[in-house]
């Protein structure tokens, strides 16, 4: 593993110290990495606070800084981006048990570093519970070294489709003890923290009154800064097949808790003469397996268009949607749902409890079953241009309003420099 490098000897005390721990790289499509990637941008010039990243170095959703404008190589293993500290750990090809390791070959490189450099009460986020049985360890390890653990408890990672059983078995239980072995649980939902505080109030073993705070994930409202005839999404556009105003969107990680079997056969079964574009890192075992469900390579309609970096693009990308489509049913306040809501007018939720929290009157929602969502899009169809704007306006000031990222991450600054 990396050996830190220490060229922050000699800073100034009243530094706090962030490490943060559980996000794969930044500027992808997940949640933690959207999170870091704002978080550190919005704090690049803040001389109170100090961002150490862990990424990953290999294997699936890795980091690739070479990517990324504005990222500077220090070496092999580590580099600055947005005034951040960044460092990757290699994963073996361990199946599901890479992220358990992941985590905790972190957090080992984050102790030796703290120690190496004499830092005083350093605060070490981890985001999602996959580390239970080594929590007790870290937690007394972190606190030796006179830090303190905060945790992102995500949502409910063990009802996610992709884990078998006992696998599920296991996250249940490791986030029982990521709850318990935390100094302050932050939650991005008022219903996780709700959750937390039922299932762990006085119970048996666990802690009693765990520390809880709700902060939100934000997103950006300023209009990308491209225009309609900006030759990058006009190429885009051409080379994609689509038209302004004439696509349904989804933008996420491809997984089966994100809806994508429901939402292209719903969209199959539709009378929409749309096209339904799919921004997404594609999973050739996952795709396979939807086509040989749905056969949608027939349908002329359903577009998967790879994955877009470029922020501007993608922006304008959603800005131009006709609609947007959000599946997730796992998880808590999403990202991709708030960009939505920030920058689409008419927006089609699945409808659970986290959806419904943050976007509540702001968009229009559909269920699981079968020929919900296809009646929805022909509705959505019909809609005049009136009737979206006026969804698009509420959207946009419930975005302003709670979710923008310039509170949340004041929010954190609270939270990390009360310590």
């Amino acid at each position: 593993m990396v050996i830190l490098s220490a060229f922050f000897i000699g800073e100034k005390m009243d530094v706090q110290h962030v490490f943060l721990v559980g996000a794969k790289s930044l500027g992808a499509y997940g949640g933690y990495e959207t999170f870091v990637y704002k978080l550190t941008e919005y704090h690049q010039n803040n001389k109170k606070l100090k961002y150490h990243v862990a990424c990953k170095a290999n294997g699936d959703g890795c980091m690739d800084e070479h990517k990324i404008e504005g990222a500077t190589p220090i070496n092999d293993h580590e580099f600055e981006f947005h005034n951040a500290h960044c460092f990757k750990i290699n994963i073996p090809q361990i199946g599901p048990a890479q992220a358990i390791y992941y985590d905790v070959a972190a957090l080992n490189e984050c102790c030796k570093y703290i120690k190496k450099n004499h830092i005083k009460h350093p605060i070490i986020y981890i985001m999602a519970c996959r580390i239970g049985p080594f929590a007790g360890y870290f937690y007394k390890k972190i606190h030796k070294l006179g830090g303190r653990v905060y945790l992102n408890p995500d949502g409910h990672e063990w009802l996610r489709a992709k884990w078998s059983k006992p696998i599920r078995k296991y996250w249940k239980i490791s986030e029982q003890m990521m709850i318990k072995y935390c100094d302050l649980a932050i939650c991005d939902s008022v219903n996780i923290e709700k959750y937390i505080h039922e299932q762990y109030d006085g119970k048996g073993l666990h802690r009693t009154n765990p520390q809880t705070t709700f902060i939100a994930y934000g997103a950006d409202l300023t209009p990308s800064k491209l225009a309609d005839n900006d030759e990058k999404l006009v190429n885009w556009y051409h080379e994609k097949g689509l038209k302004k105003k004439n696509y349904y969107l989804v933008v996420g990680r491809f997984v089966p808790e994100n809806s994508f079997e429901i939402m292209i056969r719903e969209f199959m079964k539709s009378k929409s003469s749309k096209d339904f574009a799919l921004i997404t890192n594609v999973n050739d075992k996952f795709l396979n397996e939807l086509e040989e469900k749905l056969h949608f390579k027939s349908d002329k309609r359903i577009k998967f268009v790879g994955t877009v970096y470029d922020q501007e693009l993608l922006k304008k990308i959603r800005e131009n949607s006709y609609a947007y489509f959000h599946g997730h049913t796992v998880g808590g306040t999403n990202p991709s749902l708030i960009e939505a809501l920030g920058s689409t007018d008419l927006n089609l939720l699945v409808d659970v409890g986290f959806n419904k929290e943050v976007a509540e009157n702001c968009a229009l929602y559909w269920s699981r079953r079968p020929g919900s969502l296809a009646k929805l899009i022909d509705k959505a169809d019909q809609m005049s241009e009136d009737e979206i704007a006026e969804m698009g306006r509420r959207a946009k000031k419930r975005v302003a309003e709670e979710y923008t990222w310039n509170k949340i991450c004041g929010q954190y600054e609270d939270v990390f420099t009360k310590y």
